[in-house]
C-alpha cells in the first residue's frame, strides 16, 4: 500500500513539475515546481519505506497553505482548490498501520510539531497576504454609506397593475404596493402555478418572460411567440393565441421577454385594449387583450411583416426578442440580429409602427439618418448597422424613446464600420418618438470590438438634486460601468472620464483602435478588480494550474484588451456581464439603485481567413441551423475569423475565483455603494455540470433582474440554484428564499390581485441553457397566506 501511495504521489509531482515548469517559463508562480519536485521527493523516501518521506509531505503542506493564505487571504473558495486536495491526499500518511510501517514506535511529539507548523503556516501566511498590494475592486471606488431605508419622497400613486415589461415605462422595475413586508414576507407562500408550455421544453430555448398584469389578466409569452391570458388570483388560463411561428432551422436563440399593452384612447370593444408581441420569424402582431383575438384593423388580419425595406434576410438573422416600447400612440422596436456572421447582415433600423393601423409612421435608418420611410425599391435599409434588440424605455411627457445599441455586426472585427457605425454603436440614444429624428446619443463602448452590446433596458427616475428634480437615465452596460445621464440632453449627471486602454497585440489587417474608453467614475462599477494569475481558479491544484497556464498563454494587459492574432486575449467582463438585460432597478421612493452583476470572463482568438475555411467556418444558413453567440464565428467578408470561448478549466468550472454572480445597492444621491453580497450558492454547480448539492454562499451565475417595493423589498431570481429570493433593500439582509421548479432566469413582477386583494409576486421558472439550470416552464406565483 505504500509504494503504490507513492507512486501516485510521484505521478502528481511530475505533472506538478512539467506543468509548473511551463508556467515559470511562462513568468508565472513557481509554487508549482517547488510542490512537484517536494512530492517527487517525497514519494521516493515513502518507496523506500523511510519516515523522511512522510516528514517532506508535511513540509509540502505546510508551505502550501502559507503560499494558499499569502495569495487569497482567508477566503473560503480561494483557498480551497489550494490546499483541500493536498490535506486530503497526506491524511492517508496518518493512518495508523502507515505511521507504524514508517516510524516504528518512533515518539509522538511529532503531531505536536506539525501543530505548531500549521499555527506558523496560518500566522505566516496571514502577514504577508496583509502586506500584499491587493487589486482594487472598483465596486468600492466612491466608499461605502449607510442607508436607514428612510423615504425622501413619495414617487407615484400605488397601481395594482404591472403594465410594462419594467413596470413603467421607464423601465424602474418599482411597485408601490406594500401588502408584503419585511417584516412578514418570510410567510410567503406558493399561491399558484401555471405551465405555459411552449417550444423551450422540446429544444434549449429560454423562457426569459416577465407578464403583464392589467385588469384582472397577467399576460406572458413563449420562447416561440404562443401568447397566453391568464387569471390573476388563480392562475387559470383565460386564453390562449398561438400565431403559429416558424421555429424550423432555428435553436436556442429563439426568446420572447415579453409583450406590451396599449389601451386605444377612446376606444370601446374589440381591441381597445391591444397586446402587441413579435415573432421570431419577423411580425409584429396586436391581439385583443380580452379575448386573444387578432385586431382585424391592425395590418392583414392583425399581423405586419418586419421584413419589407430589410432586402435579403436569411432565416433566423433577423427578429424580436424585447417587448416593443409603445410610446404617444407609435409601437417602437428594433431587432436582434445574428452576431458575427459575416459583413453587410441585415440592418439594425429603428422602426415606429401606428399603434392602430400598424402602418409604419418612421423609421430611423442609421447609413440613411434623412430618410425616415421604406427604401424605394430595390434597395434595403443600410445593412450591418448597430442593432437594438434589448428593451427599450420611454418617456412620453418628453415624448422620447431610449434606445440600447450593440456593436455593428461583425462583433470581433471593426475595419470595415463607417462613421455612423462609430457614432451609434454600443450606445443609448434618444430618438422622438413622433418624427424618428435623434435628439442625442451617449456612446458607452468605442468601436466594440468585444461583443459588448449595450445590454440592459434604460432605466429612468427623478431625484432630488441641488438643483432641484434630476431626470435620470441609469444606462448598466456589460462593462460593469453605471453611466447615469440627463434623460432630457444626455449630459452625464455622474463624472465620466476617458482612459486609455491597452494597444498592443497583434491586430487584424484594417483594423483600429480608440484610444480610450469611457468610465463611469462618479459611480461604483460592477466590473469587478483586474484580473491576476493569482485570481485563477479550479476545483483541485491541478485545474488551477491548467487555468494559470492559459491565463499566462493569454494577452491580457488590462481591460479592452483588444482581440488578436495568433493566441488568445482575455475579455473580463466577458460578453455575458457586468449586467445583462435583467438591467437595474431603482426604488424610487428610497433613492436606491439595485444592481445584480456577473464577472465571468472571457477567451477570443482571432484567426486568419484560410485558417478559419480550414475549420470550416461558415455562416450559419436555415439548412444548417442557427445559433447566434459564442463558439467559433466565421465572419465572413472580413480579414479574420473569431475563436470564443468563456474561459472554464477542463472541468467546465471558471478560470477566475468566485464571485460571479453579486447583488448591490447604491444610494443615487450620493451615488455610494450601500451594501453588496454574493448572490447565490453553490448548491447546483458542480465540475463537468454535476451539482454540489451544498447551499455555500458562491455568487454564481446569473441572468435575469430584480424588482423593488414601497414597503423595502427587492425581489430576484435569475441564479444557477433556482432560487427566488427577497433582500431588505436598505441593508441587503436576505429575508425569504423558496426553491423554485425550474431556473428562473427571467425578471419577477408584483401585482395586487383583484379579486383577492392578496399582493403576488409573479417568477418565470424555464430555465437557461447557457446558466445550465433546469428547463421547465412554469411561472409560479407566490402571497401571504389568505386569512
Amino acid at each position: 500500500m505504500v509504494r503504490i501511495y507513492s507512486v501516485f504521489l510521484g505521478l502528481l509531482g511530475l505533472i506538478l513539475l512539467a506543468g509548473g515548469g511551463y508556467l515559470v517559463a511562462l513568468g508565472g508562480s513557481p509554487y508549482y515546481v517547488i510542490s512537484g519536485a517536494a512530492l517527487l521527493a517525497a514519494a521516493v523516501q515513502l518507496w523506500r519505506y523511510r519516515l523522511s518521506g512522510g516528514i517532506i509531505y508535511a513540509a509540502f503542506v505546510i508551505v502550501t497553505i502559507t503560499w494558499a493564505i499569502w495569495e487569497s487571504g482567508f477566503d473560503g473558495w480561494g483557498l480551497m482548490p489550494r490546499i483541500v486536495a493536498p490535506i486530503i491526499v497526506g491524511l492517508w500518511l496518518l493512518l495508523p498501520t502507515v505511521r507504524r510501517r514508517l516510524a516504528g514506535d518512533a515518539p509522538r511529539r511529532g503531531f505536536a510539531l506539525l501543530a505548531g507548523g500549521l499555527v506558523t503556516a496560518v500566522a505566516l501566511g496571514g502577514a504577508l497576504h496583509a502586506a500584499r498590494e491587493l487589486p482594487v475592486d472598483p465596486l468600492y471606488q466612491r466608499g461605502v454609506v449607510a442607508s436607514n431605508g428612510a423615504s425622501f419622497t413619495r414617487a407615484a400613486a400605488v397601481t395594482q397593475d404591472w403594465p410594462n415589461y419594467g413596470g413603467d415605462a421607464g423601465g424602474s422595475r418599482f411597485s408601490g404596493l406594500d401588502q408584503i413586508t419585511p417584516g412578514n414576507v418570510a410567510r410567503l407562500e406558493p399561491a399558484w402555478s401555471y405551465r405555459i408550455g411552449g417550444i423551450h421544453l422540446k429544444h434549449t430555448s429560454n423562457l426569459q418572460t416577465t407578464p403583464l398584469k392589467v385588469g384582472d389578466k397577467l399576460y406572458a409569452c413563449t420562447a416561440d411567440n404562443v401568447v397566453v391570458a391568464i387569471d390573476a388570483d388563480t392562475g387559470r388560463q383565460v386564453w390562449r393565441t398561438d400565431p403559429q411561428t416558424d421555429t424550423s432551422g432555428l435553436s436556442s436563440a429563439m426568446t420572447c421577454r415579453g409583450v406590451s399593452y396599449y389601451r386605444v384612447p377612446g376606444a370601446s370593444g374589440l381591441c381597445a385594449g391591444r397586446i402587441y408581441t413579435n415573432t421570431v420569424d419577423a411580425r409584429l402582431i396586436a391581439l385583443d387583450a380580452e379575448t386573444g383575438r387578432g385586431c382585424p384593423g391592425f395590418g392583414k388580419n392583425g399581423q405586419v411583416s418586419l421584413l419589407p425595406g430589410m432586402g435579403d434576410v436569411t432565416k433566423g438573422y433577423y427578429y424580436v426578442s424585447s417587448p416593443p416600447a409603445v410610446v404617444r400612440g407609435r409601437i417602437i422596436l428594433g431587432g436582434w440580429i445574428s452576431d458575427s456572421q459575416y459583413w453587410g447582415e441585415p440592418s439594425g433600423v429603428i422602426r415606429a409602427f401606428d399603434a392602430v393601423t400598424g402602418e409604419l409612421s418612421w423609421a430611423f435608418d442609421m447609413g440613411r439618418p434623412d430618410r425616415s420611410t421604406l427604401p424605394p425599391a430595390g434597395e434595403s435599409y443600410t445593412r450591418s448597422t448597430p442593432n437594438s434588440w434589448a428593451p427599450m424605455s420611454a418617456d412620453e411627457a418628453l415624448g422620447l424613446v431610449y434606445v440600447p445599441t450593440g456593436n455593428a455586426t461583425p462583433d470581433y472585427y471593426g475595419g470595415l464600420r463607417r462613421p455612423f457605425d462609430e457614432k451609434y454603436g454600443s450606445s443609448v440614444v434618444a430618438v422622438d418618438a413622433t418624427t424618428g429624428k435623434v435628439r442625442w446619443s451617449f456612446q458607452a463602448i468605442h468601436h466594440d470590438l468585444w461583443d459588448y452590446d449595450v445590454p440592459s433596458q434604460p432605466t429612468l427616475a427623478d431625484i432630488p438634486g441641488s438643483q432641484g428634480v434630476e431626470h435620470i437615465l441609469i444606462q448598466a452596460t456589460k462593462t460593469g460601468e453605471l453611466f447615469m445621464l440627463d434623460r432630457v440632453t444626455g449630459k452625464p449627471l455622474a463624472t465620466v472620464n476617458e482612459h486609455a486602454t491597452p494597444h498592443s497585440g497583434a491586430l487584424a489587417p484594417g483594423e483600429r483602435l480608440s484610444p480610450t474608453q469611457p468610465f463611469s467614475d462618479g459611480m461604483p462599477s460592477n466590473r469587478g478588480p483586474l484580473l491576476s494569475e493569482s485570481m485563477m481558479w479550479g476545483l483541485t491544484p491541478l485545474d488551477q494550474l491548467w487555468c494559470r497556464i492559459a491565463f499566462r498563454e493569454s494577452w491580457f494587459p488590462g481591460q479592452y484588451t483588444p482581440p488578436g492574432l495568433g493566441r488568445y486575449t482575455i475579455v473580463s467582463p466577458g460578453y455575458a456581464g457586468g449586467s445583462n438585460w435583467g438591467s437595474v432597478t431603482i426604488d424610487r421612493d428610497r433613492g436606491i439603485l439595485v444592481t445584480n452583476s456577473l464577472r465571468m470572463a472571457n477567451r477570443v482568438q482571432l484567426i486568419t481567413r484560410p485558417a478559419a475555411d480550414a475549420l470550416k467556418m461558415m455562416a450559419l444558413t436555415k439548412e444548417t441551423g442557427h445559433f447566434g453567440v459564442g463558439g467559433g464565428v466565421p465572419q465572413l467578408k472580413t480579414p479574420v475569423g473569431a475563436l470564443v470561448s468563456p474561459f472554464l478549466s477542463p472541468l467546465f468550472m471558471p478560470c477566475q475565483q468566485p464571485p460571479y454572480g453579486m447583488i448591490s445597492a447604491i444610494d443615487l444621491r450620493s451615488r455610494k455603494l450601500i451594501w453588496t453580497r454574493r448572490l447565490g450558492t453553490s448548491r447546483d454547480s458542480g465540475p463537468l455540470g454535476i451539482p454540489s448539492m451544498l447551499p455555500l454562499p458562491m455568487g454564481v451565475p446569473a441572468f435575469g433582474g430584480s424588482i423593488a417595493t414601497r414597503s423595502g423589498l427587492t425581489f430576484i431570481g435569475a441564479t444557477q440554484d433556482r432560487y427566488l429570493r427577497a433582500f431588505e433593500t436598505a441593508t441587503g439582509k436576505l429575508l425569504w428564499q423558496a426553491r423554485l421548479p425550474a431556473g428562473g432566469q427571467a425578471t419577477p413582477m408584483t401585482f395586487m390581485g383583484p379579486r383577492s386583494g392578496r399582493q403576488f409576486v409573479v417568477i418565470a421558472a424555464g430555465g437557461n441553457n447557457a446558466v445550465g439550470t433546469r428547463m421547465g416552464d412554469y411561472i409560479v406565483a407566490y402571497a401571504l397566506p389568505k386569512r
